[in-house]
């Protein structure tokens, strides 16, 4: 085996030994039960799937603290397999107890990959998504799991996603980046000067994770990618792409562009849908904000046209790189590339399975 090889193998266990440290601390799973739409959405969306459950055998996929696998024990589920890598594995362990359901769910500290079990299940849960909804690449041990231990015409929860982008207008930003013609009528010192590298710092290649307001978004969004978790496989993760087209409201400046996703719960005839949208309830996930190289002045109907590839990043598999060519209006076709800064997800901050 070629020393080349050996590193790389070695680099994947690192990243993988550091994201799931990351779950190791309480705030986390604080901030993820505490995500009210986000946790009473995947509530609604077991007991509303309850006749699926009831006496079956349920797969929690980075279970995290349980919560899930203890809505599918209420739910009727007959046993519940919850794997976890990290070590709150062992408060889940507590906590099921605590509950009574250590009967019917049995924890298993592992990763999914790595773990045996002694039957195929009929029901994968989990909560997999991350900011920008694949950054994390937790989804690809779902489907791992779905390829492995899921029985024909068994259930996923959540069963799709979708990616969604808007054109907005930042006004911090937009305060941040006149601040500096500023200075002069307030000091006597003219520092206009400073807008240009003002503007390359804060108009950067990172993707930003923020709330954005209702009246920041300029257009009614556009749905770029569609994920069939019954069907889509790991090679396809590896370039999730799509055209987008928006068409503005009003006049603004066009300083950056705004992704977000929904997953969808099978309910019936009127699906549940948990959705990061800046339209909806607050979640944890926040917005993906991308900003543009420079403001663009748009009006009413400018059109905002492009296309988006999302994929792994060659320094680590489990962050998110984003490509996007846009054109404004009349302007010529500009093409960025954006991910998320290394050391830039601190334990509290990462989405987790809980």
């Amino acid at each position: 085996m070629s020393n080349q090889i050996k590193k790389r193998k070695l680099e994947k266990n690192v990243q993988d030994n550091l994201y799931f440290d990351s779950y190791s601390d309480v705030t986390i799973h604080e901030e993820m039960i505490a995500d009210h739409a986000r946790t009473n959405t995947y509530r609604t969306g077991i007991f509303e799937n309850s006749s699926s459950i009831q006496g079956k055998v349920v797969l929690d996929v980075g279970a995290g603290t349980g919560v899930l696998s203890i809505f599918c024990a209420q739910a009727g589920a007959k046993r519940v397999y919850a794997v976890e890598a990290s070590s709150i594995a062992d408060q889940a362990v507590k906590i099921i107890k605590h509950n009574q359901m250590e009967d019917r769910i049995e924890v298993i500290k592992g990763t999914l990959e790595t773990i045996d079990l002694p039957e195929q299940v009929d029901v994968i849960v989990s909560e997999w998504m991350g900011y920008a909804l694949l950054h994390e690449s937790m989804l690809n041990s779902v489907l791992f799991a779905r390829d492995k231990w899921l029985k024909p015409g068994g259930l996923i929860l959540p069963s799709k996603a979708e990616l969604y982008i808007a054109p907005i207008n930042d006004l911090v930003v937009e305060d941040r980046l006149n601040f500096w013609c500023t200075v002069k009528e307030q000091y006597g010192v003219d520092m206009s000067c400073m807008s240009e590298f003002a503007r390359k710092c804060v108009m950067n290649n990172y993707i930003t994770v923020n709330l954005v307001t209702v009246e920041d978004v300029l257009s009614h969004p556009s749905k770029f990618a569609e994920l069939d978790l019954y069907s889509v496989t790991v090679e396809q993760l590896k370039s999730v792409k799509g055209p987008f087209k928006c068409e503005c409201f009003g006049s603004s400046a066009v300083n950056a562009l705004c992704v977000w996703f929904t997953v969808t719960f099978p309910c019936g005839d009127k699906p549940l849908v948990l959705s990061t949208s800046p339209f909806k309830q607050e979640t944890h996930w926040k917005q993906a904000i991308l900003y543009l190289h420079e403001p663009v002045d748009v009006m009413q109907d400018t059109l905002v046209v492009g296309e988006v590839n999302m994929y792994p990043s060659e320094d680590s598999s489990r962050h998110i790189c984003i490509d996007v060519d846009y054109t404004i209006g009349q302007d010529k076709k500009h093409s960025k590339t954006f991910s998320i800064p290394d050391g830039y997800l601190e334990p509290q901050q990462l989405p987790v399975a809980t």
